[in-house]
């Protein structure tokens, strides 16, 4: 039984995941909102999971999401692709490793951090990106382009 006081789109996220979105005020993300959320003026955070069940790693991120979001001084929008958001979206940014969190300004992207790492290199990352002006991201796959 769906619990009415739970806001639809956190009912299918482990709970450690809606705990994340509660706490940082995230926005869970579908394939369909992506791109109008994205292009959002300022600095963004997007959090890409696979499923915690098989893949542990991602509630690792639900712990360290709302640190880095204090790390910026809060200046983050945070958004949060559930799994198959994630599969849809990720091929924009070539990732090789899981779960990634994204960085946007003004809908451009700053760059990524994949996989688990210690806290210094995900500190560090953060704050790199944050300064740099955008570059192009990463390409996935150029073998269907003409």
């Amino acid at each position: 039984m769906k619990d009415p006081n739970v806001s639809p789109e956190l009912i299918d996220l482990h709970p450690m995941l809606a705990r994340m979105v509660k706490v940082t005020g995230a926005t869970v993300l579908t394939a369909a909102s992506y791109d109008a959320w994205a292009g959002q003026a300022g600095n963004a955070m997007v959090v890409f999971t696979k499923d915690p069940d098989r893949f542990n790693e991602t509630l690792d991120l639900a712990a360290v999401v709302p640190e880095l979001q204090a790390t910026a001084g809060g200046s983050l929008r945070l958004g949060l692709l559930p799994p198959a958001a994630s599969r849809a979206i990720a091929p924009r940014y070539g990732f090789a490793h899981w779960p990634v969190f994204v960085l946007l300004r003004d809908g451009r992207y700053l760059g990524a951090v994949e996989g688990i790492r210690d806290w210094d290199v995900y500190t560090s990352e953060l704050l790199r990106m944050l300064a740099a002006e955008p570059p192009a991201p990463p390409a996935a796959d150029t073998s269907s382009k003409p």
